[in-house]
């Protein structure tokens, strides 16, 4: 009854924990990762003392890990493995090759033995996934050089990591665990494990998944995702490997099938609950008391880390030819501590690889490591764009070829490349002039054409010679930059037809009050698309739902150039949104007529 009782209690304490502490830590942008390190460090035995073992927490949410590799292995079919290989294979291997030598160097000069300093090395070198990843989503800047080359770097080391952590016990049987059976026998059965786990998931899961998932019964599939997950973690912990390279080789061979987003989803909660379990556990075991005593110690390994990481970092990324600014933001996302560290960590301490005074100290520096890196990050994005402003010069316009073009296009993204495209491929030659000194240099590692430039500079539009052509294109993604070349071109070359881009409505005002009327919202088109195509799922024949889908198109562009009238009005302009809505009740009614479903 006790046992129940203590269970229980400590159910209702991670979960409090965790409501708690992980919605605060990412409201500060800190990340969840490090709301449950900090949460295990308040509950845990060196603060509020309400867990007493939390070994025993680790150990079981150890399982968490094994999730997380699952999913892994669920997002990295070879084919997508092949299209990164540039950045995994190349910046991926640069980093973490160079960062675990010279740290792997750095602990042997200190004394370690040479497994646990290439150990401690390669688990310094580790870069969060999870907070990176954040960072980036909330700056916006997934898709940036710094952005892409951050993601094939993590996704590196996420690869990387698994089979370092299925040699440690190699590792461990090799130096100071006598084996129990003959060197060639145990190579035997982990070879034997690995070629199971191939045939059985290339040959076996997907019929059986086929079968659960004709019972139509969620728990069954749910079942039988964990068994599949458990099962192989099981024979390779019975094999002398890791637990997580089985459910990584499983997560791979499932990745191309029809149930992988099934199986993620079903996966998923699980996972986060156990993982988010095992970073508390990590955050109870954090030897406090070492910072207090040792805090030159610590702070300076924090600190020499961090600078390593950022130092390579940056080189490395000059080297494959970022751009400083690029390359310092790199830097910044890749020098903090990574969540796979401490699992590192953890199984080379079980191994006897590590001491248990030196796997403390390590996952003290990379649980501080992560700590510091959203600030490290602020701090050096801030750096290089005052570096940017001030002190470097800046990058000069490329020379225009003195040509007469029908089309000029401002902007090179994601809208100004597909005319760009159309006209290339018909060999209707136009002049592109992009802002963007890293898009301009991405682009043309792609074999594109085009030139630097501010187009908002008269200097730069009359060295395009766009008063001889026919059409500017307008497809900068900055609207105030866009309302800059906007208001240039009218004053310049009224005379040249002007296509415009608006991010939203906002925007298309401001557009229309310079006098362009060629505008495209940018999500307009294939919001239609999809509206079109919804009401033929839900039973329009496609005439119909052309046909309605044309209505409110007809409709908006005269609602639109009415709202312009009064756009600066807001009261006035949500008077005439609410009239707009009845309006167009009252003009599908009238149209309905002759118009019926199938």
């Amino acid at each position: 009854m006790h046992d129940d009782h203590t269970f229980l209690l400590y159910a209702v304490i991670f979960l409090a924990a965790t409501v708690f502490a992980v919605p605060l830590s990412k409201r500060a942008r800190l990340g969840a990762v490090l709301g449950y390190l900090v949460a295990g460090v308040v509950i845990g035995p060196q603060v509020l003392g309400l867990v007493a073992d939390p070994e025993l927490v680790l150990t079981f949410s150890e399982i968490g890990v094994v999730m997380l590799l699952f999913l892994l292995g669920l997002e990295l079919s070879p084919q997508r493995l092949w299209v990164m290989r540039r950045l995994l294979f190349g910046l991926g291997a640069a980093q973490m090759g160079l960062v675990t030598a010279l740290l792997a160097g750095a602990g042997l000069a200190l004394g370690l033995p040479t497994a646990a300093a290439l150990i401690a090395g390669f688990g310094l070198a580790l870069s969060s996934t999870a907070f990176g990843v954040q960072i980036l989503s909330e700056r916006s800047e997934l898709t940036a050089d710094h952005g892409r080359a951050s993601f094939g770097v993590f996704l590196f080391q996420d690869l990387v990591a698994v089979p370092v952590l299925a040699l440690i016990p190699l590792l461990a049987a090799g130096e100071v665990i006598e084996a129990a059976r003959p060197v060639w026998q145990s190579v035997l059965i982990v070879i034997g494990s690995i070629v199971l786990v191939v045939v059985a998931g290339r040959y076996l899961l997907r019929p059986v998944f086929r079968i659960v998932a004709a019972t139509k019964l969620v728990e069954v599939f749910t079942a039988t995702s964990l068994l599949v997950v458990l099962g192989t973690a099981l024979l390779m912990q019975m094999a002398g490997l890791s637990m997580g390279l089985g459910a990584f080789l499983a997560g791979v061979l499932l990745a191309d099938s029809e149930y992988r987003h099934e199986l993620e989803s079903h996966i998923e909660p699980f996972k986060g609950l156990l993982l988010g379990l095992f970073f508390m556990g990590v955050g109870m075991n954090l030897d406090l008391p070492l910072l207090v005593a040792r805090p030159l110690i610590v702070i300076g390994l924090v600190l020499g880390v961090l600078a390593l990481q950022v130092s390579v970092m940056w080189a490395v990324g000059r080297a494959f030819r970022y751009s400083e600014r690029a390359s310092l933001l790199l830097a910044a996302l890749l020098a903090s501590g990574g969540e796979f560290a401490f699992v590192v960590f953890a199984s080379a301490e079980r191994s006897h690889l590590l001491t248990a005074e030196l796997a403390a100290m390590l996952n003290l520096v990379v649980a501080l490591a992560m700590a510091l890196t959203p600030f490290l990050v602020l701090g050096l994005a801030a750096f290089a764009d005052r570096r940017a402003e001030r002190g470097t010069p800046q990058r000069e316009a490329d020379a225009i070829p003195d040509e007469r073009v029908d089309v000029v296009i401002a902007g090179f993204g994601r809208v100004g490349q597909i005319p760009g495209r159309v006209l290339a491929a018909q060999q209707i030659p136009f002049t592109v002039i992009e802002p963007s000194s890293e898009q301009v240099d991405f682009s043309r590692r792609f074999g594109t054409k085009l030139y630097y430039g501010d187009p908002a500079r008269p200097e730069i539009l009359r060295a395009a010679r766009v008063g001889d052509a026919k059409v500017f294109i307008l497809a900068l993604d900055d609207p105030e930059h866009s309302l800059r070349v906007a208001r240039a071109m009218r004053r310049l070359y009224p005379h040249v037809r002007v296509l415009a881009r608006a991010r939203n409505r906002q925007h298309a005002f401001k557009l229309m009050d310079m006098g362009v009327d060629d505008i495209v919202r940018e999500t307009l088109h294939s919001s239609l698309l999809m509206t079109r195509q919804m009401l033929e799922h839900i039973g329009f024949d496609a005439h119909t739902a052309a046909e309605r889908v044309e209505r409110f198109v007809d409709f908006d562009e005269q609602l639109l150039r009415e709202q312009h009238l009064v756009y600066d009005d807001e009261s006035a302009l949500i008077q005439s949104t609410e009239q707009s809505r009845k309006d167009l009740v009252a003009l599908f009614e009238a149209g309905s007529s002759g118009l019926q479903k199938r």
